[in-house]
């Protein structure tokens, strides 16, 4: 595979397994204590919603004008990346709280103890919606990468492939420990994907509005590495300015 098509993998994985551990995160909590019966239900009504999501919108996709295509989703990929790269070189500098899946659990398992279900039998309406919107929504934006990567690249499989590996480890691996995913290096893993989707995004964005970069895609990686450059550069100067000292959740 090129640089293009190793990117688009990586992409869709790093991506993907951040927004699974955040959905996992809520699912467990919802399902260890409110029941995972009605819990379940939730997870397969929003996947069923997901699916139908990429059925509607991936042909569409494919027959937009490839450079429409990129300028549209170069645009967009930077807003995300952007935002991404932001809160990752925040929370990296100590500007702001790191990622704490454990506190995020907790607080999940609270808020769904507040009002325990009286019937453990019957259907639980807030355990079903609880994980229904933590999978549809974190699940949204792998949606958006698959589908806007892959027709990009004109290979959604791969994209779909990157995504489904990640959704399967993450999956497995929380299985196993039945608990917060916390040794998962989250926060790296979000500064990894705010640097790839901005740096698809000047890439695709530039390429959309007629520019051709030398060597094509060969271009990428050093888009990137300029990218986590410029990155790195600035989370290490806001971290001297703080004096080293970190924002607690």
């Amino acid at each position: 595979m090129n640089a293009g098509a190793w990117g688009l993998l990586l992409s869709s994985f790093l991506a993907s397994a951040v927004e699974t551990v955040e959905a996992f995160t809520i699912v467990l909590a919802a399902g260890i204590t409110r029941g995972w019966k009605s819990t379940m239900l939730g997870v397969v009504a929003a996947l069923g919603a997901l699916a139908g999501l990429v059925a509607l919108l991936g042909p569409g996709l494919v027959a937009i004008p490839i450079d429409v295509l990129r300028l549209v989703v170069g645009a967009l990929l930077l807003i995300f990346g952007l935002q991404w790269l932001r809160k990752a070189i925040l929370r990296a500098s100590g500007y702001k709280a790191m990622h704490d899946e454990v506190a995020i659990f907790a607080r999940e398992a609270a808020e769904a103890r507040e009002n325990p279900p009286t019937d453990p039998s019957a259907f639980d309406q807030y355990a079903f919606s609880l994980s229904f919107k933590g999978v549809f929504l974190e699940g949204l934006e792998v949606v958006f990468i698959v589908l806007t990567f892959g027709a990009i690249h004109g290979n959604i499989p791969l994209a779909a492939l990157g995504a489904g590996i990640a959704v399967l480890l993450v999956v497995i691996v929380g299985l196993a420990v039945r608990a917060p995913l916390s040794k998962v290096p989250e926060n790296t893993l979000k500064f990894a994907v705010g640097i790839m989707l901005t740096s698809f995004g000047i890439f695709w964005g530039a390429e959309g509005a007629g520019i051709t970069w030398p060597g094509n895609d060969a271009a990428l990686p050093a888009i990137v590495l300029v990218t986590a450059g410029c990155a790195l550069v600035a989370a290490a100067a806001m971290k001297r300015e703080r004096g080293g000292v970190a924002v607690t959740a």
